[in-house]
C-alpha cells in the first residue's frame, strides 16, 4: 500500500508541476531570445530598421525553437520504457543541444561579455605595440654601443699624433710628418663617425617618446568610460600612428652608417708619402705608417664585425591592428571569459536537467506500480466502470430468466400422453401395474 501511495504522490507530483515547468521554459526561452537579439546586433550592418527587424526575427527563431525542442523532450523521453528508444532520443537531446549552443550560446556570451572581450583584445594588442616598440627603440640604441669603442679608436690615433709630433714616439724624429698627418686624418675620421652616432641618439629619442605619447593614448582608450566601439576606432587610429614611428624608428638605426663607415677607414686608406728628409727618417716613417695601416686595418674590422651583429638581429615586423566584433572577442578569448560562456549555455541546457528530472521520476514511478497487486493497480474510475459493467450484466441475466420463465410453466401443465391400443390380447403396462397391486 505504501508502494502505491508513493507511485500516486509521483504522478500527481508530476502533473502538480506542469504549469511550472511551462512557465520556466517559457522564461528560459525568452532570456535567451533577448540575449541572442543583443548578440546578434552587433554582427550585423546596414540601415538601424534593417538590423532591428533582422535581429528580433532571429531572436524570436531561437525562442521559439528551444521551447518547442525542450517541451518534445519533456513530453516523450520520459515516456520511454525500452532502452533502444530512450537511448535514441538522448542522442536527439545531445544533437539539439550542440545546435542549440551553435545558434544562440555564444551570442548569448557575446551579450554577456562582448564589451569586455573587446576591451580585453585593445589590452593585449597595446602590449604587443609596447613590445614592438621596446624592440623597435632597443635596435635604434644598439648602434650606440659602438660610440665608446669608436671614440676609444679616435683618442688613441690622437694621442699617438701628439706624441709622435713632441717627441717622436713612433719615428724617433720629432715633428709633424707624414705619419703625424696619418694619425691625424684616422682620429678625424673616427671623430665624424662618433658625431655621426651621438646625433642619431636625438633622432632615437624624438621618435620613440612620439611612440610612448600614442602608447599613452592608447591605454587611456583602453581603460576608458563609455562605449567600446568608438573606443575601438580611435584605438586603430593611433594603431596607425605608432606603426609609423616604429618603421621610422627602424630606418633611423646608425648600425647600417657604422659598418659603411667601417669599410671607409679601410679600403679608402690613403697614406700620405713619407716626407722624411734622410733616406732612414723615410724608411721608418714607412714602417710605422704599414703599423698604422694594420690597426687601422683591425680597428674598422672590429667596427664591422659589431655592426653586422646588430644588423643582424631580427627587425620588428609591422603590425596590423584587425577590430574585432564583440561576438568574434569572445570566441578569440574564451578562456578569459568562461563565466560568461557558462552563464549563456546555462540558460539554454538548463531544460536538460527538467527533462531528466521527469524521466528519473517517470521510471521511478513505473518501478514501484510493477510492485503492486492487479488490485492495488486500479483506479477509482476503473472500478466504478467495472461496477457498473456487473450491474448490467447482471440486470441482463436476470431479464433473460424473468423472460424464460412463463415458458417453462406453460410446458409443465401440458398432459402426459397415453398410449392406447385396440388389441385385445395387448395389455397395457399401466392396467398390468394395477393389476399387480391388487392383492391376491
Amino acid at each position: 500500500m505504501l508502494d502505491n501511495n508513493n507511485a500516486a504522490r509521483l504522478r500527481e507530483g508530476v502533473k502538480s508541476l506542469e504549469t511550472m515547468t511551462r512557465f520556466a521554459l517559457a522564461v528560459l526561452a525568452l532570456a535567451s531570445g533577448v540575449y541572442t537579439y543583443l548578440g546578434v546586433r552587433s554582427l550585423l550592418d546596414g540601415s538601424a530598421d534593417m538590423v532591428f527587424a533582422a535581429a528580433i526575427i532571429y531572436s524570436v527563431a531561437v525562442s521559439v525553437g528551444i521551447y518547442a525542442f525542450w517541451t518534445y523532450m519533456m513530453k516523450f523521453l520520459p515516456l520511454m520504457r525500452d532502452n533502444a528508444r530512450r537511448g535514441a532520443l538522448i542522442a536527439v537531446m545531445g544533437l539539439g543541444s550542440l545546435m542549440i549552443v551553435a545558434m544562440s550560446s555564444w551570442l548569448n556570451a557575446a551579450a554577456l561579455a562582448g564589451s569586455a572581450a573587446l576591451e580585453q583584445h585593445l589590452a593585449v594588442t597595446l602590449e604587443d605595440y609596447v613590445a614592438d616598440l621596446d624592440a623597435a627603440h632597443g635596435n635604434a640604441l644598439s648602434a650606440q654601443s659602438l660610440l665608446p669603442d669608436v671614440q676609444r679608436a679616435s683618442v688613441r690615433f690622437s694621442r699617438l699624433a701628439d706624441d709622435e709630433r713632441r717627441s717622436g714616439a713612433l719615428t724617433g724624429t720629432s715633428g709633424s710628418g707624414s705619419v703625424v698627418q696619418l694619425l691625424t686624418q684616422m682620429s678625424a675620421q673616427l671623430d665624424e663617425l662618433g658625431n655621426t652616432i651621438t646625433a642619431s641618439r636625438g633622432t632615437v629619442t624624438e621618435q620613440f617618446e612620439k611612440g610612448s605619447t600614442h602608447l599613452a593614448n592608447m591605454r587611456a582608450l583602453v581603460s576608458g568610460e563609455g562605449a567600446v566601439q568608438p573606443r575601438a576606432d580611435k584605438f586603430a587610429a593611433e594603431a596607425v600612428a605608432l606603426t609609423g614611428v616604429i618603421a621610422s624608428l627602424q630606418e633611423t638605426s646608425i648600425a647600417s652608417s657604422v659598418s659603411r663607415a667601417a669599410d671607409d677607414l679601410s679600403l679608402g686608406f690613403i697614406a700620405p708619402v713619407a716626407d722624411g728628409r734622410s733616406d732612414e727618417l723615410v724608411a721608418r716613417q714607412d714602417e710605422v705608417m704599414q703599423s698604422v695601416m694594420g690597426a687601422v686595418q683591425a680597428q674598422s674590422t672590429a667596427l664591422k664585425t659589431a655592426a653586422d651583429k646588430i644588423l643582424g638581429e631580427p627587425k620588428v615586423q609591422p603590425r596590423r591592428f584587425v577590430p574585432l566584433s564583440s561576438a568574434e572577442a569572445v570566441l578569440l578569448y574564451a578562456r578569459d571569459f568562461l563565466p560568461s560562456w557558462a552563464g549563456a549555455i546555462s540558460i539554454d541546457l538548463l531544460p536538460m536537467v527538467l527533462v531528466l528530472i521527469l524521466a528519473v521520476v517517470y521510471s521511478a514511478s513505473r518501478r514501484e506500480a510493477r510492485t503492486l497487486d492487479a488490485a492495488d493497480k486500479i483506479t477509482a474510475a476503473e472500478m466504478m466502470r467495472a461496477v457498473s459493467l456487473f450491474n448490467e450484466m447482471n440486470a441482463n441475466r436476470e431479464a433473460e430468466v424473468a423472460k424464460q420463465a412463463p415458458q417453462e410453466k406453460e410446458q409443465s401443465k401440458e398432459p402426459t400422453p397415453q398410449t392406447k391400443t385396440d388389441d385385445p390380447n395387448v395389455t397395457s403396462i399401466e392396467t398390468a401395474k394395477r393389476h399387480d397391486a391388487k392383492p391376491t
